[in-house]
């Protein structure tokens, strides 16, 4: 079967991780979090007291670090590993969630997230979500979604998903913390979120994550079908 790749870009909380994943597994292909790959950034640097603005220091831990992802063979999830460690739970805390977007606007660490990322997806096969992934890191995937949601939604949603795991914060923190991140994601001036020209828009306010998923899947199939169409060889081909 032809392999394509698959980029859902979009705002935090919209429910891009959940419906990523429910894709690539339909489909048989690799999930990639990339946020989850900034977010480990950003934990190295706080664990190792390195100052965000100490550039030097940074990109020496970016030749320092290593970020990969284990597959968890009991949830089926593929979990950030940071050093060898899987981080999961640690990467996906609020006080992450207040610096990730700090760390997401410094040029040395985007470039090489941006640069592990391609390789991940080199052979095609992949379902990346995050914020860049069809503007930047592959400009010329197949299927491109921009997903958005009312922020109040996605400050529920957040809230709901820090309780499971026994974090309690008021939802007018998630708010706020949201707000900031889009402004510093959408203004930032290497590689700033927004919705690439052949994105197709997903607005999750009031849909569920199976319509969510069947949206995606749709996308999916109608591009395969145009492909095929055409007599297109995915890069495993040639």
């Amino acid at each position: 079967m032809r392999k394509i790749v698959i980029a859902i870009d979009g705002y935090s909380s919209c429910g891009k991780s959940t419906t990523a994943k429910a894709v690539a597994a339909e489909l048989g292909y690799a999930y990639i979090d990339t946020g989850a790959m900034y977010r480990g950034v950003t934990l190295y640097l706080l664990e190792h007291n390195i100052s965000f603005d100490d550039l030097p220091r940074v990109e020496q831990a970016l030749h320092d670090m290593h970020i990969a992802f284990k597959r968890n063979r009991k949830t089926g999830r593929n979990e950030l590993c940071l050093d060898g460690v899987i981080r999961e739970d640690e990467i996906r805390q609020m006080r992450i969630s207040n610096s990730v977007s700090e760390v997401s606007v410094i040029p040395a660490v985007r470039h090489a997230m941006v640069r592990q990322q391609q390789r991940m997806g080199r052979k095609r096969g992949v379902v990346m979500d995050g914020r860049d992934i069809g503007t930047t890191v592959f400009p010329d995937a197949e299927v491109k979604i921009f997903m958005t949601a009312d922020v109040m939604t996605r400050a529920l949603r957040r809230q709901e998903e820090l309780a499971v795991k026994d974090e309690h914060v008021p939802v007018e923190e998630i708010v706020e913390n949201l707000r900031k991140r889009d402004h510093l994601d959408s203004t930032r001036a290497e590689s700033p979120l927004r919705r690439a020209s052949d994105a197709v828009l997903l607005d999750t306010t009031h849909m569920m994550i199976d319509e969510q998923v069947d949206f995606v899947l749709e996308r999916v199939s109608a591009s395969l079908f145009s492909l095929a169409a055409t007599g297109w060889q995915g890069s495993e081909q040639k």
